[in-house]
Order: C-alpha cells, then sequence, then structure tokens
C-alpha cells in the first residue's frame, strides 16, 4: 500500500509538469465552446474520482488510527475529534461538489453573459455567524476537556506517580505509603540516585523508583513530568494524553485507565491492526509483534529519539498492588546496590 502511494505521488507530479509544459505552449491560443465543454466533463470525470479515493481511505485505510481511547477522560478527545471530523467532512464534500458542478454547468459558452453581483449582506451574514458559533462550541468543548485534564483539585485516591524524562529514556517513581513524592531536582543526582531525589527528604523514603508503568484499572493516576536536560513531551497515545516535561519545572496531568492491557488486546481495531503488521513481520522474518501500551516521546530530542520509549502495563487493582509491593524503595534501592 505504501509502495501504491508513492507511485501514485510520483505520477501525479509527472502529470503536473506535463500539464504545465502543454499550458505554456498554448499561451497565444483562445479556448473556444469545445475546448470549454470537454474541460466541463474532465472536471465531472475528476470529482468522480476524487469522492471515489476519499470514500476508499475512509473505508479501508480506518485501519492505521488509534483503537478507542484507553482512558475515560480520552473519550472526550475522540468525541471533539469526530464532531470536528464530520463538520469538516460534510463540509469538504459539499463544496467540493459545488465548485466541480459549477466547473461544468458554467463552461465557457459564446451564447452566455455572465452576471456580476457587487454584495449580498444576507449571504455574509450566514458564512461569517455559522462558523463562528460553530467554533465557539468546539473551542468550548475543548477548553472543558481541558480542565477536565488538568485540574487534580478534586482527586481521591489518585496513584502519585513522576515521569523523569533525560537523552534518550524514560525513569519513574512511584510515591509510597503516604502518596506524597519527595522532593527532586538534578542537583541530587548523583550514582544509583539518577533521578535526582533528596533523600533527606521524609516523604523521599518510600518513594519508588522503576523503569516500567504499572496502573491500576478504574483509578485515577496523577502524573507529574520532569526532564534533565531538553524538551521532551511525554506522549500516551492510547490514553490521549499529552505533556512536555520541561527542565526546570514540574508539568502534570491525569487520566483514568478504562481497559487493562489484555481487554484492550482483545478489541476488534487492535486484533485487525496486530494481524496487519504481523503479516509484514513474517514476510520479513520477524518475531511477531504483540499490543502493549507505550510511553513516547513526540518530541525531536536528539539523535537517539525514536529510542525513547517507555512500556505501560494497566492491569486490575489486585494485581497491581502486587506489583508495587514487589518494587524496593528508593531508599532500599540505594543502600542495598
Amino acid at each position: 500500500m505504501l509502495a501504491l502511494f508513492y507511485i501514485f505521488i510520483g505520477v501525479a507530479i509527472g502529470v503536473s509538469f506535463w500539464q504545465i509544459t502543454r499550458i505554456m505552449n498554448f499561451r497565444s491560443s483562445i479556448a473556444d465552446d469545445k475546448d470549454n465543454a470537454a474541460q466541463g466533463k474532465y472536471a465531472i470525470g475528476f470529482m468522480a474520482f476524487f469522492y471515489a479515493m476519499m470514500i476508499y481511505c475512509l473505508i479501508f485505510m480506518n485501519v492505521i488510527m488509534l483503537p478507542e481511547s484507553a482512558s475515560f477522560e480520552g473519550e472526550h478527545d475522540d468525541n471533539l475529534f469526530n464532531i470536528t471530523f464530520w463538520l469538516i467532512g460534510i463540509v469538504q464534500f459539499i463544496m467540493q461538489f459545488l465548485i466541480f458542478y459549477f466547473t461544468f454547468k458554467y463552461r465557457g459558452s459564446k451564447d452566455r453573459k455572465a452576471k456580476f453581483y457587487a454584495d449580498s449582506h444576507k449571504l455574509e451574514f450566514i458564512w461569517t455567524i455559522t462558523p463562528a458559533i460553530v467554533l465557539v462550541g468546539l473551542i468550548g468543548y475543548g477548553l472543558w476537556q481541558w480542565n477536565n485534564v488538568m485540574d487534580l483539585s478534586n482527586e481521591e485516591n489518585a496513584v502519585v506517580i513522576e515521569v523523569y524524562a533525560r537523552q534518550f529514556d524514560w525513569q519513574a517513581r512511584y510515591a509510597g505509603e503516604d502518596n506524597t513524592l519527595g522532593l527532586g531536582n538534578v542537583n541530587f543526582i548523583k550514582g544509583l540516585n539518577s533521578i535526582g531525589v533528596d533523600m533527606n527528604d521524609k516523604n523521599s523514603q518510600d518513594d519508588k523508583q522503576v523503569r516500567e508503568l504499572y496502573l491500576p484499572k478504574g483509578r485515577k493516576v496523577h502524573f507529574k513530568f520532569r526532564s534533565q536536560d531538553v524538551l521532551h513531551s511525554a506522549y500516551m497515545p492510547h490514553f490521549r494524553a499529552q505533556m512536555n516535561c520541561v527542565p526546570g519545572m514540574v508539568t502534570e496531568f491525569g487520566f483514568t485507565p478504562k481497559y487493562t492491557t489484555e481487554e484492550m488486546r482483545q478489541q476488534p481495531e487492535v486484533i485487525e491492526k496486530t494481524n496487519g503488521i504481523n503479516k509484514v513481520r513474517r514476510e520479513k522474518g520477524e518475531d511477531p509483534y504483540v499490543f502493549d501500551y507505550l510511553l513516547l516521546c513526540n518530541k525531536i530530542c536528539g539523535a537517539s529519539h525514536y529510542n525513547m520509549q517507555m512500556k505501560i502495563t494497566v492491569v486490575e487493582e489486585e494485581e497491581y498492588q502486587k506489583w508495587l509491593a514487589e518494587q524496593p524503595t528508593l531508599a532500599e534501592y540505594i543502600t542495598t546496590k
């Protein structure tokens, strides 16, 4: 499919140059009614081809899209995307039809006289007020969703996790039984204390440092982000969440996982996409792919940016508590190593 796409682009570029060359050769020619009629028919033919390609992409290329949101908060992101997509799609379908249809209907003719309207206050009012109302609605919904993700003031029994970014990997720190993270600063980086935690802070003693994220299903997770070196971007696409990690400051957001990793693997969209990926991998003799949630860096932060990812596993509360209990505290880790 990718090769076909490149071939299509190459053909389109070639045809464009050919048409430009032809146009330059016809600079001194004047189109007659026959030429205008032919161009009008070509417009209708191209419209049919254009619509066929759009419908094909909508139906058969949908598999490349992300599956439904794996977080409850992300459902609103999907709603906002779908509303915007349908609004733009409907307007685009109508406008493209009008453009090509009018090209055909009002093609040049010696027997037809062009008419000119200076203005229409009614039309101008409609095409100004209608988009304004739609945009106000979309922006209002977007701002509400932003606050829904960013406002963590009323969180109860949330899992508090610090995600630490550096070239070119991620580390994470879970708040201990006190559910409060100890102070962190790059000035405290030394030896095994690789993320700069102030071990003199009493809240740091029970913190737990890990290299893989485990999240409990159905429980709010409060993420705090720091960066050691450059600007990174913590991107969790399946949860519809992204936040810049800025050196010298703490950024944060929160979401509630909706599906465990195993449940997400059983989603029809995930199964279809996994089968497609594994078909390609089998042809290359590579090991099969198994779906996992991932934390990625969405900023080009250096030469090994593409390697910067961390596995996220969502499990039931009981399994999460068991896994967390098995992790050593930061104090134990530093003193026993």
